[in-house]
């Protein structure tokens, strides 16, 4: 022994301090954990190589990782110069960078001559790192998150490493495997499960399929299919991960989630994968699907196929029947969990893992089709999506999220103690002590009653998403008889008279006969059986809601209508039946207008709308509407225009069933709706027009001109008339648009490969911007669109240069023309252009008019226009085109503006009719009481509209002696002959 004070001496005096503070720590463990782990600490002490090993740094934390995992104990007692390295290199004590494991596996593997020794070499490395994860988890140096990604990234490491070797000892036998076209194939190992969703827990197995992207063969001297190679591949690679030696095995892997199972082919190319999903793709495998990921090899093709596939698994309407299938799912687990005994099950038992992971992807699979969001492989993640996107209330999810993370600590802690697959509580005293202590918990009751809290949440919330809640929702008895009306009513309709009378039916031969037509429509009878078992489980709750609206005969056959124009896709009637909100929703809207029924018909997506009162009811503001918008089109690649087309028209539609929503409860008054149709077609507008500029431009490049020898980019703007222009808006009003662009000076062409002057780059992208708002696709139409505003109308351009539209206003434009300019505005665009056109518009409607000239323009306008669309109805009034209507007041309006802006500049500032007669009050144009009054007509006359609209029905009102609408009709004639016919 050397000297005291000498190196060695102060090194032996720190050695035994810290296995001093270690005995001690292990003394004042309660038996049975001191019986377990002070045998081994002896055995390991007695060793010479645990005298090189920094005890002082892991003092603290040894005792408690021993007596949670006899895994790292009895790795370190065999292999103490693991437990040195871990030390020395502080690999125990920091975490890994991304890169860290690859780069410490390579250098391990870079010897490597042999599969035999690879598989050493990988058990040895595997050994090392899940002990250094597992010191770290049970000591507190690493939480959750961080261990289950070391867990998933070592896993992905070493099939990676092995893979790519293997890959190499295989093509110098064979050649390397090529497609047709001589290029070179790889496999793809495609993670599933948890590994999948970067989640591995202490002790998985890994689900993992194989697959390679053409088919071929290889180009060496002995020539073989690639199907052939990549088999042989595969079955080397789960050989070497997989085999047990003494010294345990890297992996276990489990194939059985290919497509066939385990008789499929072990390796598929992409084709024949993509075709199975197609063709014989199951619900259970969807489900498997969510979290596909490729992990090793070609990662470039594996996340391609995962984007082919992605139809398979997101469906791109809303899946409710996803609910049933998962619903099947825990029923087969629920049994087998009874059958083996498994309540002590955390993974499969009763508020486990699994249940969680269920009420993530059972959201996913209904919604991940629409939202990209959901399209998340962890679980945690995916749970902040559901409270974001408000698909779960903000406590549930923070409770299922405690709950996951407690029950995985406490899988990782299970398993970490025997590096044992295990979901099973312990039972033994040892086990249990064991657990608690890992846990945290001084007692084995402690622990239990905290675990049992979680358990009870995570039940409760799993009930509530899954249980079947209609079928609580009436009384059993009641719901039994509107299910033997729907079979029955045809043949035995005397019996079921009083039934449906009691019920709230004035009319039940009414029922009856609406019954009879939908049940003998061809839509019905050409049901799938699954189907037919949807429609046999709404019926009853169908006519359960219709009783207790107002009119249930006429609220029933709307909805009747609607169901029969969706009932081929199942999967909205399993949304009817599994949220009765959304069902009970769906009968007040038809019963308030049979325009929403219709609409909802029309798209029936928007049926997910209904899920959500606080939503539906509450049309977004502009900026809201620009975000949602802009969020919409973000889900989609850039290049993917037809699906871009359609998330807008979603997106439309969304927002116009809020504001009809909104309406017929008379939550909004009259122009606060226009309001609204009008910001959400602005929106649709700035959207549409990115979307043809990105298009046009991927292909074309940009336009540019060069002005006083600068480079610009010229700007282009959407000018909206009529409607749309005086923020005037209506349920199906077209848009009235005319395009503008600033391109001027030299070299006025594109800079793209294929080149075109702007003039032509502009035509082309007010062409795309029509198309895309016009087009009928499977999602219906935007907007119509009518052009003819534009200058010199229908014979000219489609788009106009700023300047070429001022020199046709000042000098071209007919009087009807500077009318509509009364109500136009720049709705898209950049505010130097909106500015110039601003300029434009007030320079020409200041200038000076003869007034009686102009009265007289103005007069035989509207009377071409009544004479060509007025079809008057004897003893009934056309609220827009009848003497006295809507288009009389916006016609005195345009006259008296135009008359009287040169004088008075201000009634330029508005485009919209309301605030124009504000302005002529206010500058004495129109007095008090003629202003007064054509604002109430104008309102009264537009509300009308929106009314009959929601209503389905015509513009005409019938007149009933002097009424109100004889009253406004009469006043607007007067003011009109007093202003207009004065010559």
């Amino acid at each position: 022994m050397g000297a005291v004070g000498s190196p060695s001496a102060q090194c032996y005096a720190v050695e035994r301090r810290a296995m001093n503070r270690i005995e001690t720590a292990l003394d004042e463990l309660s038996e049975p954990l001191r019986s377990a782990v002070s045998a081994l600490w002896a055995r390991f002490a007695e060793q010479p190589a645990a005298a090189e090993v920094d005890l002082d740094r892991v003092a603290a934390s040894l005792p408690r990782v021993w007596v949670a995992s006899e895994f790292v104990a009895h790795a370190c007692v065999r292999h103490p110069e693991m437990l040195r390295d871990l030390t020395e290199s502080g690999d125990l004590f920091e975490g890994y960078p991304k890169d860290g494991l690859p780069s410490r596996l390579a250098a391990h593997v870079q010897s490597v001559s042999s599969p035999e020794d690879l598989s050493r070499t990988l058990r040895a490395f595997r050994r090392r790192e899940m002990c250094r994860i597992a010191w770290r988890d049970l000591a507190g140096l690493a939480a959750l998150d961080e261990t289950l990604r070391d867990l998933t990234r070592l896993a992905e490491t070493c099939i990676d490493t092995a893979l790519a070797r293997l890959h190499a000892w295989e093509s110098e036998r064979f050649g390397t495997p090529c497609d047709p076209g001589g290029v070179e194939q790889k496999l793809v190992v495609l993670g599933m499960g948890k590994l999948g969703g970067g989640e591995l827990n202490f002790s998985s197995d890994i689900d993992l399929m194989f697959v390679f992207p053409r088919k071929g063969q290889t180009n060496g001297r002995r020539v073989i299919d690639n199907e052939e190679f990549f088999r042989r591949l595969g079955q080397k690679l789960i050989r070497i991960l997989d085999d047990r030696d003494s010294e345990g095995f890297v992996f276990r892997v489990d194939m059985r989630l290919r497509p066939f199972g385990q008789s499929g082919p072990l390796a598929m190319h992409f084709d024949a994968f993509e075709q199975y999903y197609q063709g014989h793709g199951r619900e259970w495998e969807r489900y498997a699907m969510i979290k596909a990921r490729p992990v090793a090899g070609d990662l470039t093709a594996g996340w391609q196929l995962i984007k082919q596939l992605r139809p398979f698994v997101y469906r791109r309407y809303l899946d409710f029947g996803a609910i049933e299938s998962l619903r099947e799912m825990k029923r087969l687990i629920a049994h087998e969990v009874e059958r083996k005994g498994m309540e002590r099950n955390i993974k499969l038992g009763p508020g486990g893992i699994r249940e969680i992971e269920f009420i993530a992807q059972m959201f996913q699979l209904i919604y991940g089709g629409r939202r990209s969001a959901l399209r998340a492989r962890a679980t945690v993640q995916t749970l902040d999506v559901l409270a974001a996107q408000r698909l779960l209330p903000q406590y549930a999810v923070n409770g299922l999220k405690h709950a996951y993370g407690f029950l995985r600590l406490t899988e990782n802690r299970l398993q970490a103690q025997q590096d044992r697959q295990t979901h099973d509580l312990p039972t033994d005293e040892l086990g249990k002590a064991r657990l608690a202590y890992a846990m945290g918990f001084e007692q084995w009751g402690d622990f239990v009653r905290t675990l049992l809290g979680h358990v009870k949440r995570v039940q409760d919330q799993f009930e509530q998403v899954f249980e079947a809640p209609q079928r609580g929702a009436a009384e059993p008895s009641t719901t039994v008889d509107f299910a033997m009306l729907w079979t029955r009513a045809e043949e035995d309709v005397e019996n079921y008279r009083d039934f449906l009378t009691g019920q709230g039916y004035g009319d039940p031969d009414q029922v009856v006969t609406h019954l009879a037509r939908f049940r003998g429509s061809f839509t019905l009878r050409s049901l799938s059986k699954n189907g037919r078992t949807r429609l046999d489980q709404l019926m009853p709750l169908l006519l359960g809601a219709a009783s207790r609206a107002p009119s249930p005969e006429t609220v029933l056959e709307r909805v009747l209508k609607l169901v029969e124009t969706i009932a081929r896709r199942s999967v909205y009637l399993a949304l009817l039946v599994e949220n009765p909100l959304a069902l009970s929703q769906l009968v007040q809207l038809c019963a308030a207008s049979p325009w929403i029924a219709e609409y909802l018909g029309r798209h029936p997506l928007l049926l997910d709308e209904l899920l959500d009162p606080e939503t539906l009811y509450e049309p977004l503001e502009p900026e809201q509407l620009a975000g949602e918008a802009a969020e919409f089109v973000a889900q989609v690649a850039e290049d993917d225009l037809e699906q871009g087309m359609d998330v807008l028209r979603h997106f439309q539609q969304t927002n116009i069933l809020r504001v009809a929503c909104a309406d017929v409860t008379g939550a909004f008054p009259l122009m606060v709706v226009s309001d609204h149709l009008t910001w959400i077609a602005e929106a649709v507008l700035r959207q549409v027009t990115e979307m043809a500029w990105r298009d046009l431009t991927r292909r074309l490049g940009e336009p540019t001109c060069e002005v006083d020898a600068e480079m610009l980019v010229p700007a282009f703007a959407v000018v909206a008339y009529g409607k749309l222009g005086g923020i005037e808006l209506g349920y199906g009003s077209d848009l009235d648009l005319v395009f503008l662009h600033d391109s001027r000076g030299e070299k006025q062409h594109t800079n793209g490969a294929r080149q075109v002057d702007n003039p032509t780059f502009f035509a082309r992208l007010a062409q795309r911007i029509i198309h895309i708002l016009t087009t009928a696709t499977a999602a219906g139409v935007l907007y119509e669109v009518d052009t003819r505003l534009r200058p010199s109308g229908s014979s000219g351009l489609m788009v106009t240069s700023i300047d070429a539209f001022a020199d046709y206003q000042l000098n071209n434009a007919w009087t009807w023309e500077h009318q509509a300019l009364t109500r136009a505005r720049i709705v898209v665009g950049p505010d130097h252009l909106a500015e110039r056109f601003s300029a434009i518009r007030r320079e020409v409607l200041s200038r000076p008019r003869d007034a009686a000239n102009l009265r007289k323009e103005v007069r035989e306008m509207r009377e071409r226009m009544r004479s060509e669309l007025c079809r008057s109805k004897p003893g009934h009034f056309h609220l827009k085109q009848d003497r006295g209507g809507i288009v009389d007041i916006e016609f005195v309006v345009q006259y008296l503006v135009l008359a009287g802006a040169h004088q008075h500049s201000e009634l330029l500032t508005w485009t919209d009719n309301i605030r124009q007669l504000d302005a002529l009050e206010a500058v004495g144009v129109l007095s008090e009481k003629d202003a007064g009054f054509l604002r109430d007509a104008y309102r009264a006359l537009r509300k009308c509209g929106h009314r009959l609209t929601l209503q389905a029905r015509s513009s005409f009102v019938e007149l009933e002696g002097e009424d109100e609408f004889d009253r406004m009709r009469r006043g607007v004639a007067r003011i009109w002959k007093r202003l207009m016919e004065c010559d």
